[in-house]
């Protein structure tokens, strides 16, 4: 089931965006879309019938010019999006993700969540909050964990709530998606190493983020992040010359109509250049590959409000397009 867009073209920047389209009998294939809501089969246009999304980034720095030119070119058989379904624009071998990397929502987590015990105003608790983020920016370290691509769904497709998931919440983040191999590189080269951008909706199950068996352990994103559907992705890839600068994007969820999350990429800890840098120092990083960049404040913990059946989430990245998911509740 899908609950897409009216216009599933949402405006995004520059002049076109790549996407993962099916037909009718399942078919996926990587597409050109143009601001027009145009779909051009690049499997045609480029002369291999069996490309991927993920071959297409593996190949970006001589695909990129090629796109430019098709996106201007005339007389190529184009479809409407309308005749398609859109899926996850591409299939990740790796997700790389990331929490706690919004201040506000940091130091919102920060005061909600203190010892009963301590004393201190909501004032003083958010002041100490702000010095520990103004040191982590010091020590550049982010805060990073793997997700797995079998949680991956497409922008418009039903989210299962599984019933052990008893707090299931909203994170809308801003995706970086790599086009070449990247290992140790530094954060003024690391932004040379992203194709594009992307929307993903980091859903996370805040009953069983913490292993209450196991304190001493931690955190188990396994359980809390990874049932399947948990990552709505796309609906496009946007090339990263036309995003440009990524430090004041607006990201915009909404609830049932609600607007729950809007805040700008300027609240970012560690920009996107110092999140993927950090994930090169112990991984390789792979075209295809997603880096998630963190959710800013206004998820359903802060709101009182968890996700529910029948809940439809509308989500928003300046210059991304937008999706949009239903809440379906798993069946006894």
């Amino acid at each position: 089931m899908s609950v897409k867009p009216e216009t599933a073209n949402e405006l995004f920047s520059g002049p076109f965006a790549l996407g993962t389209l099916s037909t009718g009998d399942g078919t996926a294939f990587p597409a050109l879309v143009d601001r027009a809501g145009q779909a051009l089969d690049l499997r045609a246009a480029l002369g291999d019938p069996a490309l991927t999304m993920r071959e297409l980034l593996e190949r970006w720095q001589t695909a990129l010019p090629r796109l430019r030119d098709l996106a201007v070119e005339t007389g190529l058989p184009r479809r409407p999006l309308s005749e398609f379904r859109v899926l996850a624009p591409v299939e990740p071998r790796q997700i790389f993700q990331s929490g706690a990397n919004y201040r506000q929502h940091v130091i919102d987590l920060h005061v909600a969540h203190r010892d009963p015990s301590d004393e201190r105003s909501d004032e003083e608790a958010r002041a100490e909050a702000a010095e520990i983020m103004d040191r982590r920016a010091a020590q550049d370290l982010p805060y990073m964990f793997i997700g797995l691509p079998s949680s991956v769904t497409g922008p418009y497709d039903d989210v299962t709530l599984p019933q052990w998931a008893a707090k299931p919440d909203w994170e809308l983040e801003l995706a970086a998606v790599i086009g070449r191999p990247a290992h140790r590189v530094s954060p003024a080269e690391a932004l040379e190493y992203v194709a594009g951008y992307t929307i993903a909706n980091d859903l996370t199950d805040r009953a069983t983020v913490f292993r209450r068996d196991m304190p001493q352990i931690g955190t188990d994103w396994l359980r809390s992040k990874n049932a399947p559907g948990f990552t709505p992705l796309g609906p496009w890839i946007v090339p990263a010359e036309s995003v440009g600068d990524t430090g004041d994007l607006q990201l915009t969820l909404k609830l049932n109509g609600e607007v729950m999350q809007d805040e700008s990429t300027k609240d970012m800890i560690f920009d996107v250049a110092r999140m993927v840098s950090y994930a090169s120092q112990s991984a390789r990083l792979l075209p295809g590959d997603l880096v998630l960049t963190g959710s800013p404040a206004g998820n359903g913990m802060h709101w009182g409000r968890l996700l529910r059946d029948g809940d439809v989430m509308d989500a928003s990245v300046t210059g991304l397009g937008a999706q949009r998911t239903r809440c379906i509740a798993e069946e006894a």
